[in-house]
């Protein structure tokens, strides 16, 4: 019989407990299209991408380009000579590989560095917002199969571009700027 009280005790106690929980739900890509910052960061994403894929497409062109030439001038070299120059363009065909690594790293890391700051300030802003509005728990929209609860989207929209706002004339302007404030780098500046 105690053991039959116990359990009723804990039972209750726990429906208590989360009865007193309240969760609600964001749509964080929502809140995330609406950011000035998140447009200047994907901006600056795309310019890096563009200059990386405009590099890349010349080297390929250059190297197809001196491979018909190879090719062409075949019967007319020696095969020591023509071994030296095959040589020497699969040389170059390796450095390129290498280097369309290092651009995708390269976009991978300023992803990283431009977005970890965006990031921070949607935290900050749901983290405000579920203090303000007393809720305990948030789910992000997307990981939901049902939304019937309370949505805070808007409130972290207003709470995101507020603070947006904030930084912007804190620093006079809205640049992903790695998360800094301020104007860009001096090598940023010849974009």
């Amino acid at each position: 019989m105690k053991k039959v009280a116990l359990l009723l005790v804990m039972v209750v106690a726990t429906f208590v407990s989360y009865s007193q929980s309240t969760v609600a739900h964001v749509n964080t890509q929502k809140v995330l299209d609406t950011m000035p910052s998140r447009k200047a960061a994907e901006m600056e994403l795309q310019k890096f991408e563009q200059r990386a894929v405009k590099e890349l497409q010349e080297t390929q062109q250059k190297l197809q380009a001196d491979y018909a030439k190879l090719q062409q001038e075949k019967n007319s070299m020696s095969p020591t000579a023509y071994k030296f120059e095959e040589d020497r363009l699969m040389k170059k065909s390796q450095e390129f590989q290498t280097r369309q690594q290092e651009l995708d790293q390269q976009i991978q890391i300023l992803s990283q560095d431009l977005n970890a700051p965006i990031l921070e300030k949607v935290q900050k802003a749901v983290k405000s917002v579920c203090e303000s509005q007393k809720i305990d728990y948030v789910i992000d929209q997307s990981s939901l199969l049902y939304s019937g609860g309370k949505d805070l989207t808007d409130l972290v929209i207003k709470e995101v571009l507020k603070m947006e706002e904030s930084d912007k004339s804190d620093s006079g302007q809205v640049m992903p700027n790695n998360g800094k404030k301020g104007p860009p780098p001096a090598e940023d500046l010849g974009r």
